[in-house]
């Protein structure tokens, strides 16, 4: 498999575009469709945020997404230690023996600072006016990425804290985890590039509510179609449901996802136990320029660690995501980019992430 072509495919899609208005065609597009970029996190079942055009019956529609994140999380115990070793003015490679300074701090500790590169291909089916399915494919790369020294810069011209970055080598993959129910090492890139598991899911959508709302349902499954992979599969079935709901007007439109996610765990590399998963996407869609909508978008969901797992508040804590993209429509296909930073708590979501993606929607 060449990982490095499915990434460009995104963006190559736009040169291949047809000449028809696309059904349905209010201005809107709805939420972006950017799932959690968490790493490891993307190994469960997600549910996407809605889209808002809607298609023919008996007609397909398309979409890629290409997600990028940089991730540097760490428990305090192992920043201030790594703060201590910067003051001294050089970088170290995190070898055998830093791990082993990690783990002789006290209490539990861990370190994730990796990138990682997903490209996501939706195909939808509408049955009727109402009923649709779906079916998304995932690959998935892992990696020390590019972007450590952009976003050094980036912390240095705010005036941010470094977070212990410049204690060791820029762009590579390190995780380090000793949680009492964990103690996983790997300093070098996974050889785990690959697809996730598959996700299949039917939505039935145009419930009319009272002034100007409107509403969808989804139900989704994550089918385990190979057994536990590591960092491609949890070796198990998770199933989902999402409400959302959505007020289109002249210029603005706000929508609203709930959704929860039976989740049934996972062995490595940290084992987590199987329970309920809530998450909450609140997104406002502005029209900014003929056709090119302004999307900004808050991401809420719980953690999946649990006391059983850990006592470190970061990981238990829930996660928060802001996201703002711009979004164009190129006759009956839909050009989209954004940029997701976590909010609060900076230790178990990614520093940023990227999405790129591309839809095409067949015309009336």
């Amino acid at each position: 498999m060449n990982f490095r072509r499915l990434c460009l495919f995104p963006l190559l899609a736009i040169c291949n575009v047809a000449m028809a208005d696309p059904a349905g065609s209010d201005g809107f597009y709805g939420m972006l469709r950017s799932r959690d970029l968490t790493p490891f996190g993307f190994l469960r079942l997600d549910m996407r945020p809605a889209h808002a055009v809607s298609i023919e019956p008996r007609t397909f529609a398309f979409e890629t997404e290409l997600g990028y994140q940089n991730t540097w999380a760490l428990s305090p115990n192992v920043e201030k230690y790594l703060k201590s070793i910067e003051a001294g003015g050089q970088r170290r490679r995190v070898d055998a023996a830093l791990v082993q300074e990690i783990r002789d701090l006290p209490g539990e500790n861990y370190l994730l600072d990796l990138e990682s590169a997903t490209v996501d291909f939706a195909l939808h089916y509408k049955l009727s006016s109402q009923w649709g399915v779906y079916a998304i494919a995932t690959v998935v790369s892992y990696h020390g990425g590019f972007l450590d020294r952009a976003i050094e810069k980036f912390h240095d011209v705010a005036g941010f804290t470094t977070f212990g970055r410049e204690a060791i080598d820029r762009n590579g993959t390190n995780l380090v985890f000793d949680l009492k129910s964990s103690q996983s090492v790997m300093l070098e890139p996974p050889h785990s590039e690959g697809f996730l598991d598959p996700t299949l899911g039917v939505r039935y959508s145009g419930i009319k509510l009272p002034r100007g709302w409107d509403m969808s349902m989804e139900l989704a499954a994550k089918i385990a179609v190979d057994g536990e992979r590591v960092l491609l599969s949890t070796g198990r079935d998770d199933y989902g449901f999402q409400a959302s709901l959505r007020r289109l007007g002249g210029k603005n439109a706000f929508h609203m996802d709930f959704a929860a996610v039976y989740y049934a765990g996972q062995g490595s590399p940290t084992p987590q136990d199987e329970q309920i998963v809530p998450t909450i996407v609140v997104g406002w869609e502005r029209k900014m320029w003929a056709r090119t909508n302004l999307n900004l978008q808050a991401y809420l969901s719980k953690s999946v660690y649990r006391r059983e797992q850990t006592d470190l508040h970061e990981l238990l804590e829930d996660k928060y995501q802001l996201s703002l993209g711009l979004r164009h429509r190129f006759d009956n296909s839909i050009l989209s980019f954004a940029v997701t930073e976590n909010l609060q708590n900076f230790n178990n979501t990614p520093d940023v992430g990227f999405q790129v993606g591309y839809a095409w929607v067949p015309g009336r």
